[in-house]
C-alpha cells in the first residue's frame, strides 16, 4: 500500500462512461463502480471492513462511505446486518446505491454531511443510541503536509481539518448504543489525535498498526473502541503488508481476497 494513495490493484473493467471504472474487490466477491479520478476505494477500505466487529442482526453505519466499499465489504463478510451508508457527495452516494444493488446487498444510502447538526441525523433516522456498530475512514491527511488538490471532491475525501476526527467520533458516540463498537482507520503518525478523540466516551481500545514493510514505520492504525468500555487498551502485533523478503504478506492477501478477518473484528 502506497502511503500516498488509497487505490487498490484490482481487476478493472472500463465503464461506458469514460470517468467511471468497475473494480473487483474481495477476490471478485464484490464489484464496485467508482470514479476514475478523485478518491478511490482501495486497501484502506478493505482492511477497515476486515477490522469491523459486526454480527448478524447489527445495525452497521458506515460514515463517509464513498461508493460503499467498506460497508459493503462488511455486509459481504457478515450476512444479515442492517447496513446504512452515509455520504456527503450525491454522485458518490448514487454509485453506492447502485453498487449495493449490483451486489444484491440491502443498504440504506443517506446523503448527509457527517459534521451536520444532530437534527439532520435525527431526520435521516440516525437517532441517538440507534446503531450497534459504526465504521469510518475519515479524511486524514495533514493539510500542512498535503498539496491541495484542484478537485474539490478529492480534497474533501483526503484532507482533515483540525476538528475532523473529533467531530466524526462525536457523531459515532451519539448514534451508538451503550457498548456499541467503533472501528476506524487513521494515519499512524496521528495516533495521539485518535487517543484524544476517543478519550471522552470510549474505552476498551484495541490498536493494530499497519506497516508497508518490516523495516519501515507504521503508515496506518486500525482502531476498535467500545462506547462506555472500561477494559485496558491492547496494542496488537503489527500487520505487515510485505514480508522482510519483500513478498506480499500471505495473510494480508487472504484478507484482501475476502477469506478472513482481522483480530479487531472478534468480540
Amino acid at each position: 500500500m502506497d502511503p500516498g494513495s488509497r487505490e487498490q490493484n484490482a481487476s478493472k473493467k472500463e465503464s461506458p462512461a469514460a470517468d467511471i471504472t468497475e473494480d473487483g474487490f474481495l477476490g471478485g466477491q464484490l464489484r464496485l463502480r467508482q470514479p476514475r479520478g478523485g478518491h478511490r476505494a482501495g486497501h484502506d477500505a478493505i482492511l477497515l471492513a476486515a477490522a469491523t466487529p459486526a454480527r448478524s442482526g447489527d445495525r452497521v453505519v458506515d460514515l463517509g462511505s464513498g461508493v460503499g466499499a467498506a460497508g459493503l465489504a462488511v455486509a459481504r463478510r457478515v450476512r444479515g446486518i442492517d447496513l446504512v451508508l452515509v455520504e456527503i457527495d450525491p454522485a458518490l452516494a448514487e454509485l453506492a446505491r447502485n453498487n449495493a444493488g449490483t451486489n444484491a446487498i440491502m443498504a440504506d444510502v443517506i446523503v448527509l454531511d457527517v459534521e451536520a447538526r444532530a437534527a439532520a441525523f435525527d431526520d435521516a433516522g440516525l437517532t441517538p443510541d440507534s446503531a450497534d456498530v459504526v465504521l469510518m475512514n475519515p479524511p486524514f491527511n495533514d493539510p500542512s503536509r498535503h498539496q491541495a488538490s484542484p478537485d474539490g471532491v478529492r480534497e474533501r475525501a483526503h484532507v482533515a481539518t483540525a476538528t475532523t476526527l473529533a467531530g466524526w467520533v462525536h457523531v459515532a458516540r451519539r448514534i451508538l448504543k451503550s457498548n456499541g463498537q467503533l472501528a476506524l482507520i487513521w494515519r499512524a503518525d496521528g495516533i495521539a489525535e485518535v487517543l484524544a478523540a476517543l478519550d471522552r466516551g470510549f474505552g476498551s481500545l484495541e490498536i493494530l498498526p499497519v506497516h508497508a514493510e518490516a523495516t519501515s514505520p507504521a503508515i496506518r492504525i486500525l482502531v476498535r473502541a467500545v462506547k462506555g468500555g472500561r477494559a485496558p487498551a491492547r496494542l496488537h502485533a503489527a500487520l505487515l503488508l510485505k514480508e522482510e523478503s519483500g513478498v506480499p504478506n500471505k495473510w494480508v492477501q487472504e484478507i484482501l481476497a475476502g477469506k478472513g478477518e482481522l483480530p479487531l473484528a472478534r468480540r
